[in-house]
């Protein structure tokens, strides 16, 4: 595998994804961080979502220079694999040039990590689309949302809103995600690497 692949978008086109639960019931929780990313770059292309036959919402048009499809799974997080991929398909996009955005329970709420390929880390969303891609190589930006307080089921905790101390910031935190996706897309992994953890 090249470096340049290994870097960020090799292709012409890259599909960034934002994982998270559908309905409003949800809209608050910390598992949706993902959509929350996304619905905020779609504000910043100035475009809006449509329904899509591959299982998701998408929108297609350019940020950070080049040509983006944006997309929110209509499955729950823990099957999102079958959307991704699906939508991937559609668009010609190889999982190298996918994004996949979502919460992380290992990473203190706010911090920002960047990566491609490795493991799950428990999280049933990035193992449901490693799964139905078939690698594990596609590019992913984590979003801390922090441990459970106490003995709390880590699943009961990522089904929670944020609190109110973490929605004070939460805004900081999805504008600087957002601000890590565009960097991703346009300078690479490393140079976003070292820009924002």
């Amino acid at each position: 595998m090249s470096t340049q692949l290994l870097d960020g978008i090799a292709g012409d086109i890259a599909l960034v994804v934002g994982l998270g639960n559908p309905g409003p019931g949800y809209a608050g929780n910390r598992h949706n961080v993902g959509v929350m990313v996304v619905d905020l770059l779609a504000t910043r292309m100035g475009s809006r979502f449509k329904s899509h036959k591959g299982g998701a919402e998408v929108l297609e048009g350019r940020l950070a220079g080049r040509r983006v499809v944006l997309a929110r799974p209509r499955s729950y997080v823990n099957v999102s694999g079958g959307p991704v991929t699906s939508t991937a398909r559609f668009f010609k996009v190889p999982p190298t040039d996918i994004v996949i955005v979502h919460d992380e329970l290992d990473l203190d709420f706010g911090v920002l990590k960047l990566k491609r390929g490795g493991g799950e880390g428990g999280h049933n969303g990035l193992r449901s689309v490693s799964t139905s891609l078939g690698t594990r190589d596609y590019l992913r930006v984590r979003v801390g949302i922090g441990r459970p307080p106490g003995r709390m089921d880590p699943a009961d905790h990522v089904l929670r809103d944020f609190s109110a101390a973490e929605r004070r910031e939460l805004q900081f935190v999805v504008d600087r995600a957002a601000d890590a996706v565009e960097n991703l897309l346009a300078a690479g992994l490393v140079a976003a690497q070292n820009r924002f953890h």
